[in-house]
Protein backbone atom coordinates (compact mmCIF):
# COMPACT_ATOMS: atom_id res chain seq x y z
CA UNK A 1 0.00 0.00 0.00
CA UNK A 2 1.42 3.42 -0.75
CA UNK A 3 1.94 5.56 2.09
CA UNK A 4 0.27 8.28 0.84
CA UNK A 5 -3.09 5.72 0.61
CA UNK A 6 -2.33 3.98 4.14
CA UNK A 7 -3.88 6.96 6.27
CA UNK A 8 -7.43 7.51 7.86
CA UNK A 9 -10.37 9.57 6.31
CA UNK A 10 -10.35 12.01 9.38
CA UNK A 11 -7.19 13.00 7.94
CA UNK A 12 -4.65 12.32 5.68
CA UNK A 13 -1.30 13.17 7.42
CA UNK A 14 1.26 15.12 5.17
CA UNK A 15 4.78 13.77 4.35
CA UNK A 16 4.30 10.71 6.94
CA UNK A 17 7.73 8.74 5.55
CA UNK A 18 9.35 11.81 6.00
CA UNK A 19 7.73 13.05 9.39
CA UNK A 20 8.70 8.95 10.83
CA UNK A 21 12.76 9.12 9.51
CA UNK A 22 12.82 12.69 11.11
CA UNK A 23 12.00 11.37 14.16
CA UNK A 24 14.50 8.54 14.11
CA UNK A 25 11.94 6.26 16.57
CA UNK A 26 13.58 3.67 18.05
CA UNK A 27 11.25 0.63 19.40
CA UNK A 28 11.50 1.71 23.36
CA UNK A 29 11.65 5.68 23.06
CA UNK A 30 9.52 8.16 24.18
CA UNK A 31 8.15 10.36 21.99
CA UNK A 32 5.86 13.43 21.32
CA UNK A 33 2.71 14.08 19.02
CA UNK A 34 1.50 17.64 20.19
CA UNK A 35 -0.84 18.04 17.33
CA UNK A 36 -3.39 14.65 17.41
CA UNK A 37 -5.74 15.96 15.06
CA UNK A 38 -7.20 12.69 13.02
CA UNK A 39 -4.01 10.74 14.30
CA UNK A 40 -2.32 10.02 11.13
CA UNK A 41 1.34 10.64 12.56
CA UNK A 42 0.16 9.38 15.79
CA UNK A 43 -1.15 5.55 14.93
CA UNK A 44 2.10 5.22 12.25
CA UNK A 45 4.89 6.18 15.21
CA UNK A 46 2.93 4.01 17.53
CA UNK A 47 2.95 1.02 14.77
CA UNK A 48 7.27 0.98 16.02
CA UNK A 49 7.00 0.95 19.34
CA UNK A 50 7.55 -2.04 21.46
CA UNK A 51 8.39 -1.00 25.19
CA UNK A 52 8.54 2.99 24.25
CA UNK A 53 5.42 5.30 24.59
CA UNK A 54 3.72 7.93 22.83
CA UNK A 55 2.17 10.80 25.06
CA UNK A 56 -0.23 12.60 22.08
CA UNK A 57 -1.88 16.49 22.74
CA UNK A 58 -4.81 17.69 21.06
CA UNK A 59 -7.42 20.25 22.55
CA UNK A 60 -10.17 19.20 19.78
CA UNK A 61 -13.23 16.87 21.75
CA UNK A 62 -13.31 15.18 17.97
CA UNK A 63 -9.31 14.55 18.23
CA UNK A 64 -10.27 12.92 21.68
CA UNK A 65 -12.69 10.53 20.34
CA UNK A 66 -10.39 10.07 17.20
CA UNK A 67 -7.87 8.93 20.07
CA UNK A 68 -9.95 6.56 21.97
CA UNK A 69 -9.68 4.09 19.28
CA UNK A 70 -5.64 3.79 19.80
CA UNK A 71 -5.96 1.17 22.75
CA UNK A 72 -2.45 0.42 22.90
CA UNK A 73 -0.88 0.50 26.05
CA UNK A 74 1.88 2.91 24.94
CA UNK A 75 -0.55 5.55 23.84
CA UNK A 76 -1.46 8.21 26.13
CA UNK A 77 -4.14 11.01 25.14
CA UNK A 78 -3.23 14.26 26.69
CA UNK A 79 -6.44 16.31 26.24
CA UNK A 80 -4.54 20.07 26.37
CA UNK A 81 -3.15 22.73 24.62
CA UNK A 82 0.63 22.71 23.68
CA UNK A 83 1.53 25.94 24.82
CA UNK A 84 0.75 23.17 28.46
CA UNK A 85 3.38 20.82 27.01
CA UNK A 86 5.94 20.93 30.18
CA UNK A 87 3.88 21.36 33.05
CA UNK A 88 1.32 18.21 31.32
CA UNK A 89 4.37 15.88 30.78
CA UNK A 90 5.65 16.35 33.95
CA UNK A 91 2.47 15.38 35.91
CA UNK A 92 2.53 12.19 33.95
CA UNK A 93 6.34 11.66 34.64
CA UNK A 94 6.89 11.81 31.14
CA UNK A 95 10.64 12.97 30.89
CA UNK A 96 12.19 13.48 28.56
CA UNK A 97 11.37 12.56 25.23
CA UNK A 98 13.46 11.57 22.61
CA UNK A 99 11.47 12.88 19.91
CA UNK A 100 8.95 15.20 19.41
CA UNK A 101 6.53 16.23 16.41
CA UNK A 102 4.46 19.23 15.38
CA UNK A 103 1.82 19.30 12.48
CA UNK A 104 1.01 23.06 12.62
CA UNK A 105 -1.69 22.21 9.92
CA UNK A 106 -5.65 22.80 10.28
CA UNK A 107 -7.02 18.80 10.34
CA UNK A 108 -8.90 17.78 7.58
CA UNK A 109 -11.43 16.83 9.63
CA UNK A 110 -11.80 20.43 11.07
CA UNK A 111 -12.39 21.51 7.82
CA UNK A 112 -14.97 19.40 6.64
CA UNK A 113 -17.23 20.22 9.30
CA UNK A 114 -19.55 23.05 8.43
CA UNK A 115 -20.53 24.19 12.35
CA UNK A 116 -16.67 24.36 12.85
CA UNK A 117 -16.69 27.53 10.50
CA UNK A 118 -12.82 26.50 8.93
CA UNK A 119 -13.71 26.24 5.87
CA UNK A 120 -15.40 28.91 2.86
CA UNK A 121 -16.61 26.18 1.19
CA UNK A 122 -19.78 25.91 3.46
CA UNK A 123 -22.19 28.24 5.06
CA UNK A 124 -21.95 27.74 8.72
CA UNK A 125 -21.16 29.95 11.80
CA UNK A 126 -17.87 32.09 12.25
CA UNK A 127 -16.51 30.00 15.08
CA UNK A 128 -13.21 28.82 13.97
CA UNK A 129 -12.05 27.52 17.51
CA UNK A 130 -9.77 24.77 17.71
CA UNK A 131 -10.94 24.20 21.13
CA UNK A 132 -14.59 24.68 21.19
CA UNK A 133 -15.01 25.71 24.89
CA UNK A 134 -12.54 28.09 24.08
CA UNK A 135 -13.76 31.59 25.08
CA UNK A 136 -13.58 33.66 21.65
CA UNK A 137 -15.11 33.12 18.01
CA UNK A 138 -14.40 34.75 14.54
CA UNK A 139 -17.71 36.40 15.15
CA UNK A 140 -16.59 38.03 18.48
CA UNK A 141 -12.92 39.53 16.33
CA UNK A 142 -15.13 40.64 13.30
CA UNK A 143 -17.78 42.62 15.60
CA UNK A 144 -16.21 43.67 18.43
CA UNK A 145 -12.17 44.47 17.64
CA UNK A 146 -11.53 47.73 16.55
CA UNK A 147 -10.78 48.63 12.78
CA UNK A 148 -7.25 49.34 13.19
CA UNK A 149 -6.89 45.85 14.82
CA UNK A 150 -8.15 43.98 12.02
CA UNK A 151 -6.09 46.05 9.84
CA UNK A 152 -3.20 44.84 11.96
CA UNK A 153 -4.52 41.09 12.23
CA UNK A 154 -5.05 41.00 8.45
CA UNK A 155 -2.19 42.72 7.50
CA UNK A 156 0.13 40.34 9.49
CA UNK A 157 -1.25 37.00 9.98
CA UNK A 158 -3.14 36.96 6.42
CA UNK A 159 -0.64 38.55 4.54
CA UNK A 160 -4.01 40.58 2.88
CA UNK A 161 -2.26 42.99 0.73
CA UNK A 162 -6.11 45.78 1.29
CA UNK A 163 -6.16 45.07 4.96
CA UNK A 164 -7.09 48.40 5.55
CA UNK A 165 -10.16 48.55 2.87
CA UNK A 166 -10.64 45.24 4.34
CA UNK A 167 -11.13 46.61 7.80
CA UNK A 168 -13.12 49.61 7.30
CA UNK A 169 -15.45 47.36 5.12
CA UNK A 170 -16.30 45.24 7.93
CA UNK A 171 -16.56 48.36 9.88
CA UNK A 172 -19.20 49.75 7.87
CA UNK A 173 -21.08 46.40 7.06
CA UNK A 174 -21.32 45.73 10.84
CA UNK A 175 -22.82 48.95 11.77
CA UNK A 176 -26.24 47.82 10.83
CA UNK A 177 -26.09 44.16 12.53
CA UNK A 178 -23.53 41.61 13.71
CA UNK A 179 -21.67 39.26 11.12
CA UNK A 180 -22.57 36.13 12.87
CA UNK A 181 -22.39 33.65 9.25
CA UNK A 182 -19.92 32.63 7.15
CA UNK A 183 -22.08 34.13 3.99
CA UNK A 184 -22.78 37.09 5.68
CA UNK A 185 -18.75 37.88 6.05
CA UNK A 186 -18.47 36.60 2.20
CA UNK A 187 -21.31 39.00 1.49
CA UNK A 188 -19.77 42.06 3.55
CA UNK A 189 -16.68 42.52 2.09
CA UNK A 190 -17.52 41.09 -1.71
CA UNK A 191 -16.94 45.26 -2.56
CA UNK A 192 -12.80 44.22 -1.44
CA UNK A 193 -12.24 40.92 -2.95
CA UNK A 194 -10.27 41.19 -6.18
CA UNK A 195 -12.41 39.25 -9.03
CA UNK A 196 -10.94 36.23 -10.33
CA UNK A 197 -9.18 35.64 -6.83
CA UNK A 198 -11.78 35.14 -4.85
CA UNK A 199 -10.49 31.57 -3.18
CA UNK A 200 -7.20 32.89 -2.72
CA UNK A 201 -8.47 35.82 -0.99
CA UNK A 202 -10.98 34.05 1.66
CA UNK A 203 -8.50 31.67 2.24
CA UNK A 204 -5.74 34.18 3.46
CA UNK A 205 -8.84 36.24 5.79
CA UNK A 206 -10.03 32.96 6.93
CA UNK A 207 -6.16 32.36 7.83
CA UNK A 208 -5.95 35.35 9.98
CA UNK A 209 -8.93 34.80 11.34
CA UNK A 210 -8.05 31.50 12.45
CA UNK A 211 -4.78 32.14 13.91
CA UNK A 212 -6.06 35.05 15.97
CA UNK A 213 -9.17 33.36 17.38
CA UNK A 214 -6.29 30.34 18.65
CA UNK A 215 -3.77 33.00 19.09
CA UNK A 216 -1.48 30.34 17.18
CA UNK A 217 1.66 32.27 16.67
CA UNK A 218 1.87 32.98 20.47
CA UNK A 219 0.95 29.44 21.14
CA UNK A 220 3.78 28.02 18.96
CA UNK A 221 6.50 30.08 20.15
CA UNK A 222 5.47 29.35 24.37
CA UNK A 223 5.60 25.50 22.75
CA UNK A 224 9.16 25.59 20.84
CA UNK A 225 10.87 27.62 23.84
CA UNK A 226 9.56 24.28 25.71
CA UNK A 227 10.87 21.88 23.61
CA UNK A 228 14.42 22.38 24.83
CA UNK A 229 13.18 21.35 27.84
CA UNK A 230 11.05 18.44 27.11
CA UNK A 231 14.08 16.65 24.59
CA UNK A 232 16.87 15.05 26.01
CA UNK A 233 20.28 15.65 24.22
CA UNK A 234 19.97 14.03 20.95
CA UNK A 235 16.23 14.19 20.62
CA UNK A 236 14.37 15.20 17.90
CA UNK A 237 12.57 17.93 16.74
CA UNK A 238 9.98 17.92 14.08
CA UNK A 239 7.56 21.16 12.70
CA UNK A 240 5.79 20.99 10.05
CA UNK A 241 4.66 24.34 9.27
CA UNK A 242 1.92 25.72 6.07
CA UNK A 243 2.64 29.45 5.79
CA UNK A 244 4.90 31.37 6.11
CA UNK A 245 4.92 33.37 9.22
CA UNK A 246 5.21 29.61 11.07
CA UNK A 247 8.00 28.52 9.28
CA UNK A 248 9.56 31.57 9.73
CA UNK A 249 9.37 30.99 13.42
CA UNK A 250 10.10 27.72 13.43
CA UNK A 251 13.51 28.61 11.72
CA UNK A 252 14.98 31.50 13.42
CA UNK A 253 14.20 29.01 16.71
CA UNK A 254 16.30 26.34 15.28
CA UNK A 255 19.05 28.48 13.97
CA UNK A 256 19.12 30.75 17.20
CA UNK A 257 17.20 29.44 20.06
CA UNK A 258 14.96 32.53 19.94
CA UNK A 259 12.30 34.29 17.39
CA UNK A 260 13.87 37.88 17.01
CA UNK A 261 17.37 38.97 17.08
CA UNK A 262 20.91 37.26 16.92
CA UNK A 263 22.08 34.28 18.22
CA UNK A 264 23.09 34.28 22.08
CA UNK A 265 26.92 33.84 23.20
CA UNK A 266 28.53 33.01 25.74
CA UNK A 267 32.08 34.72 27.57
CA UNK A 268 34.18 33.12 24.47
CA UNK A 269 31.90 33.86 21.90
CA UNK A 270 31.03 30.27 21.49
CA UNK A 271 26.84 30.27 20.19
CA UNK A 272 24.69 29.51 22.93
CA UNK A 273 22.02 28.02 20.90
CA UNK A 274 19.63 24.44 21.96
CA UNK A 275 19.50 23.40 18.31
CA UNK A 276 21.48 22.18 15.54
CA UNK A 277 19.80 22.03 12.32
CA UNK A 278 19.02 18.83 10.41
CA UNK A 279 18.67 20.46 6.72
CA UNK A 280 19.13 24.24 6.05
CA UNK A 281 16.35 24.43 3.64
CA UNK A 282 12.99 22.77 4.59
CA UNK A 283 12.01 19.49 3.35
CA UNK A 284 8.72 20.02 0.85
CA UNK A 285 6.18 17.26 -0.24
CA UNK A 286 6.92 16.06 -3.99
CA UNK A 287 4.48 16.23 -6.90
CA UNK A 288 3.32 12.81 -6.40
CA UNK A 289 1.79 13.61 -2.96
CA UNK A 290 0.71 16.81 -3.65
CA UNK A 291 -1.66 15.64 -6.39
CA UNK A 292 -3.55 13.48 -3.87
CA UNK A 293 -3.02 15.86 -1.10
CA UNK A 294 -3.48 19.79 -2.27
CA UNK A 295 -2.87 20.85 1.55
CA UNK A 296 0.36 19.57 1.31
CA UNK A 297 1.34 21.91 -1.16
CA UNK A 298 2.28 24.22 1.02
CA UNK A 299 4.12 22.59 3.55
CA UNK A 300 7.84 22.98 4.48
CA UNK A 301 9.28 19.93 7.04
CA UNK A 302 12.00 21.19 9.78
CA UNK A 303 14.31 19.19 11.55
CA UNK A 304 16.70 19.91 14.70
CA UNK A 305 18.65 17.81 16.73
CA UNK A 306 18.77 18.61 20.99
CA UNK A 307 22.17 19.83 21.83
Amino acid sequence: MSEYTNDTAYHRPVMLAQCLAALDLQPDGRYVDVTFGGGGHSARILEKLTTGHLYSFDQDADAEAEAEKLTRPQFTFVKANFRDLTSELQQIGALPVDGLLADLGVSSHQFDTPERGFSTRFDGPLDMRMDPDGPLTAADILNDYKEADLHRIFGMYGEVTNARTLAQTIGAARRGRRLETIAELKQAIQPCTPRGKENKYLAQVFQALRIEVNQEMQALQEMLLQTAEVLRPGGRLVVMSYHSLEDRLVKNFIAKGKFFGSVEKDFFGNESKPFEAVNRKPEEADAAEVALNSRARSAKLRVAIRN
